[in-house]
């Protein structure tokens, strides 16, 4: 600016100064902050990769568990209201001039003031960047072990606890890449095999056709079993939607100036984006439950088995997105992870603490993993305490609080409405979730 700060001009002393420059450099140092020149096909992939999970394999099963009316219905109530609630974070991310709000509990602190913001955002994002994170572990692991198993019947097989570590290997490497727009490679890799093996768990149901004896009843004997089937299927799809955890931070990715802010190349993303979710979820969930009715298994490749190299193909495909994901989710962790030790606890912003603090992560989330393989079920557990909140719901909350539309107009109903199908899924996915993981742990046995 050729403006020195040393004298007073900004009304700074050289102590302020001085402290001002510290904190940009810190800036520019954290994984968030310190690159701000991304294209807008960067926030379209990275979104792709961060909204599709390995997910979209498991909605045939949703499907059948909750029928052909109220499972379209519900796929495409989420497609809408997950994009609605995208693009309000990606109009609040600049809303206050010359400030970006490039983590969502900043955001959240603006909305709901210093303390209580943090206290709401941070424990849900914690639980969903950490909880995929852990569920990245096993997915891979057990897509790798599935490769293996498929490409080498005959070999003796291996326990699942060496895939994830072998898995987990990778992320000893990649976690050390410092910010979004270095992990963009990945990314559009993660982005293009997630459409990849959709297309496959799609096409390859086209080719075996409609099963003769398919069947599209609830499968669930008693009536109980069909409503908690019911409720954790509800879960299920909403987790198919939930990217908006890292939306902010992308976002924090692209350049912005007030002729041209960030939103104009972050919304052509999200749109791209959504329109590549669209063409992975509908297929393959309406594709699936067609052809093969409540007989699929809660992952459509297994129902599929043949032709063995091309669901060989897939399950290798499914690795490489999850690697991605992993990575996407994984960032913002390390961003709250180092800022807390660099702002708050004084450290030094060296390479060092960065390869301790990102292998620790890696580590505890393989562990973990290993720990407990049933953690699906747990996600459906936790996830519908965050992920039903942060993304179908507290973008609209955070909206009427800064906001304030006019009472009954039309943007306070939309986000009323979307405020109350979020509430319900919030409440109702953690049931669903806690019987299977009763179920599925009654026979489990600790690192078999």
């Amino acid at each position: 600016m050729g403006v020195e700060t040393t004298n007073n001009d900004h009304g700074y002393s050289q102590k302020e100064a001085g402290e001002v420059a510290r904190q940009k450099a810190i800036d520019d140092w954290l994984p968030i902050t310190s690159s701000r020149n991304a294209k807008w096909w960067y926030s379209a992939f990275h979104n792709v990769t961060a909204m599709v999970g390995a997910g979209v394999l498991s909605l045939p099963y949703a499907m059948s568990e909750l029928g052909w009316g109220p499972g379209v219905a519900v796929l495409i109530l989420s497609w809408i209201i997950t994009l609605y609630t995208l693009w309000q974070m990606v109009e609040m991310h600049e809303m206050v001039p010359g400030k970006r709000f490039d983590r969502y509990h900043e955001l959240g602190q603006h909305a709901f003031g210093e303390k209580l913001g943090l206290y709401i955002v941070v424990p849900q994002q914690l639980i969903v960047e950490v909880g995929v994170c852990i569920v990245y572990m096993v997915t891979g692991g057990k897509s790798l072990k599935k490769f293996h198993d498929i490409v080498c019947s005959t070999c003796k097989p291996i326990k699942q606890t060496y895939f994830i570590m072998i898995f987990a290997s990778v992320h000893f490497v990649l976690s050390h890449l410092p910010n979004f727009n270095s992990i963009s490679g990945v990314s559009l890799a993660a982005a293009v095999m997630s459409l990849s093996y959709s297309t496959i768990a799609w096409s390859a149901s086209v080719d075996k056709g409609v099963q003769p004896d398919v069947q599209y009843g609830y499968k669930a004997s008693s009536k109980v079993g069909t409503v908690f089937n019911f409720f954790s299927a509800l879960g299920d799809v909403a987790f198919a939607y939930a990217g908006h955890n890292v939306v902010l931070e992308i976002q924090a990715t692209i350049p912005s100036t007030p002729e041209k802010p960030s939103k104009g190349p972050m919304w052509r993303g999200v749109i791209v984006a959504y329109i590549v979710v669209a063409l992975c979820y509908f297929p393959v969930a309406l594709i699936g439950y067609w052809m093969y009715g409540n007989s699929v298994s809660d992952n459509i490749l297994i129902t599929l088995e043949k032709p063995v190299w091309l669901i060989a193909m897939a399950n290798m495909f499914v690795v490489v997105h999850v690697i991605g994901s992993y990575q996407i989710y994984a960032m913002p962790v390390f961003d709250m992870m180092e800022t807390v030790l660099v702002k708050k606890l004084n450290f030094r912003p060296t390479m060092m603490l960065r390869f301790f603090v990102r292998n620790f992560y890696v580590a505890f989330t393989m562990f973990v993993g290993i720990t407990f393989p049933f953690f699906g079920g747990l996600l459906g557990f936790f996830g519908g305490f965050a992920f039903a909140p942060t993304t179908y719901f507290l973008p609209c909350v955070m909206w009427l609080a800064i906001y304030k539309p006019r009472k009954f107009g039309l943007s306070w109903w939309t986000n009323w409405i979307c405020i109350v199908f979020g509430v319900i899924l919030m409440i109702v996915s953690p049931i669903g979730g806690m019987r299977q993981i009763i179920i599925q742990a009654k026979d489990y046995k600790f690192y078999n």
